[in-house]
Formats: C-alpha cells, structure tokens, sequence
C-alpha cells in the first residue's frame, strides 16, 4: 500500500487537479503529450490501467482505503495518493465521489484512422456529437455491440473527459478511437469500407435492408444531437440509413440511436 497523503482542506494545492483545472486544461491542446484526464471509480481506474494508461495521482475518500479502493490502490506504484474526509470531497463535486475513488492519469498519444481500423469491419463515425453523456454512451454501446472502433471529428466532446469516462464505464478505454482527419470519408473508402450515414431524410433505405449486412467492411456514420448530419456528409455515404419510427415519435437521442444501429448492422 503507498504512503497515504491526508487533505484537510479544500483549498490545498494538491487537490488542484482534481477540483480547480477544466477540461481544457487537461487536455493541454497547445502540449498536448502533457495532457491529462480524471478517471473516477476503481473499476473504470482498473480499465484504464489494463489498457496502459499511467496514474498520476489519487484522490480517495478515506473510509475507502482499506475497502472498495484497495485492490486499486495497490495497483498504483509508487505516487501521491491524496486521501480525504467526505467533508471536504463534498466541496469538490457536490455530490459524493463515485466508490469514492479519482484518478489522475496521463493521456497517450492519438492514432491514426488507419491504425485504428486495422482489421474492423464495423466502426462507428460520430460528426459533432457536442455532449460527452452522448458520446460515452455511444462508446458504451459500440463495446457491448462489437463495434470494432469509433472515429471522432473535431466537433466532437473528447472521449476522455470525465463525464464521457463515467457514462462510458471506462468502454473509453477498451474500444479503440482516434480523432478524424478532415477528409475521413476519403480514407475510409481507400481501407475498403462502405459508409452509412443515418439520417431522417425522404430518400432513405430501412435499417433492415439486407444490402447493409452483407457489406464485409461499414462504418456507422452518427451526426450532432440537433441537426445531424451535415449535407455534404449524407451525399458523399454511400447509403443513407433511417429508424422506423412509430407513435409520432420523429427520432430517437443519437446515443439511442447508436444502439439500434450497432445491433442491427453489426457483422453477423
């Protein structure tokens, strides 16, 4: 068990990380080989250190180190493990901490498309899906629906920002995904994959359709939770996908719709 490092107060230094940075800070865009995340609850800590992510630093609740937190803390080496009455973690959330346990690790360096789909044939694309709940529910899903990686455009809320780690279960860490490059649509098609864009438009083919299953290598293409899809993008897939809709209901929220999509086009 490390040296345990106790935190009476709020304002202490040590807990900057944790309470004070943003997630733009984190991320670190302008260095970004110093870039950092904060990984929450021993099980999503125990994904990211399976996947290679190195700690940082810890913050644990103090009943916890001999409970829930141990088997991780164990895990952890030799760093600052930063401990702490609930008293003082309240100020820091506003809410109790999840298993009572953060993390704070260091981020990898980004793949490439290429790198990343080596050997898929089902990935998923998400163009401007702002909300990190969305987007690790998203990640969530393509983990549990054999999606075999998921390719980001800059619009996108970065996979590891803490909410999108949590609504993910740490999935963040397991499925492999990379930021896209401008001409994505260009580079999928040169990797041999077919691209279907779901979308609400008139000149759509059904989820269902069975030219869809039978395409050895597709990617899922997933727009913004308001507007979807850019025109451009729909015109350039080559298949444009609806979700039968009933009872009135126009669409589903995209990470719902996420799921529809990874079950029923996933590679059977």
């Amino acid at each position: 068990m490390p040296d345990i490092i106790e935190i009476t107060d709020f304002s202490a230094p040590e807990l900057d990380i944790y309470a004070r940075l943003t997630e733009v800070q984190l991320l670190n865009r302008e260095f970004p080989e110093k870039g950092m995340f904060i990984a929450e609850s021993p099980k999503v800590i125990e994904r990211a250190l399976d996947a290679g992510y190195e700690p940082v630093s810890v913050l644990v609740e103090k009943k916890h180190i001999e409970g829930e937190a141990r088997e991780v803390l164990e895990r952890l080496g030799d760093i600052p493990v930063f401990a702490a009455e609930f008293d003082v973690l309240k100020e820091l959330t506003g809410f109790p901490l999840t298993r009572g346990l953060l993390c704070a690790m260091k981020r990898k360096p980004l793949l490439s498309t290429e790198e990343i789909c080596a050997g898929a044939q089902r990935i998923a694309v998400l163009e401007d899906v702002m909300n990190p709940t969305n987007v690790g529910a998203i990640i969530r899903s393509a983990a549990a629906l054999k999606i075999e990686a998921v390719l980001l455009t800059e619009g996108c809320s970065n996979p590891l920002y803490r909410r999108a780690i949590r609504v993910s279960m740490g999935t963040v860490f397991q499925v492999p995904w990379t930021f896209a490059e401008e001409n994505w649509q260009e580079n999928l098609k040169k990797l041999g994959f077919k691209t279907a864009a779901m979308a609400l438009c008139e000149d759509t083919i059904c989820i269902d359709d069975e030219r869809l299953g039978k395409e050895e290598k597709l990617a899922i293409v997933l727009g913004t939770e308001g507007e979807g899809l850019r025109e451009k993008t729909i015109a350039d897939c080559d298949y444009t996908v609806k979700i039968p809709m009933a009872n009135g209901v126009d669409s589903l929220n995209v990470a719902a719709a996420s799921a529809v999509a990874f079950w029923e086009l996933r590679k059977k």
